[in-house]
C-alpha cells in the first residue's frame, strides 16, 4: 500500500512523534523511508518579503554551516531509529526553502506514496501569525498526508 514514505522533522519532540509513527508504518508495510529536514532562508519565511536587510557573505556562511550541522544531527537520529528497526532509509537536507513547498516537491521527486508529519495544532491568531506548514502540505500534496498529533 505504502511503498515509500516521506517523514519530516525539524528536530522537535512533536516532529519526532510523526517520525516514529512513519517508521512504524514503514516497518508494517515493508516500505522504504525518505527522511527530510528543511532549513528556511536566513530571516525565516519573511526573508524575501523585505529589502530592509541583506545578510553579509559571512553571516550567510555561518548560518549555512550552523543549519547543516543541525540538519545532520536531526537526520542522523532518524537514520539510527530506522536502521534499528530494519527500515531502509535515505535522508535529505533541503536548505533555504520553506518546509511545505520543499516537502511536497521531494515527495513528488522521490515517488513517495505517503507523507507523514506532525502538526502543532495551532488555531486562531497563532495559526494566522505563524502559518501552518502542515496545512499547506495537506492542501498541495498529490499524495496522501498523514498528520500525527
Amino acid at each position: 500500500m505504502y511503498e515509500h514514505i516521506l517523514v519530516s522533522s525539524d528536530g522537535s519532540d512533536l516532529a519526532q512523534a510523526g517520525v516514529d509513527h512513519g517508521l512504524r508504518l514503514a516497518k508494517i508495510h515493508g516500505s522504504k523511508v525518505t527522511a527530510v529536514t528543511v532549513t528556511e532562508p536566513l530571516g525565516g519565511q519573511f526573508a524575501f518579503a523585505s529589502d530592509l536587510w541583506s545578510p553579509s557573505e559571512g553571516e550567510i556562511a555561518a548560518y549555512d554551516k550552523n543549519q547543516a550541522a543541525i540538519a545532520k544531527r536531526i537526520l542522523e537520529r532518524i537514520r539510527q531509529d530506522a536502521e534499528a528497526t530494519g527500515v531502509p532509509i535515505e535522508t535529505i537536507h533541503v536548505p533555504w526553502r520553506t518546509p511545505a513547498n520543499a516537502l511536497v516537491e521531494i515527495a513528488e521527486q522521490c515517488g513517495c506514496s505517503l507523507i507523514v508529519m506532525s502538526s502543532h495544532g495551532r488555531t486562531g491568531l497563532s495559526r494566522a501569525m505563524l502559518g501552518s506548514q502542515t496545512t499547506q502540505v495537506v492542501s498541495t500534496s498529490k499524495v496522501p498526508v498523514l498528520v500525527v498529533r
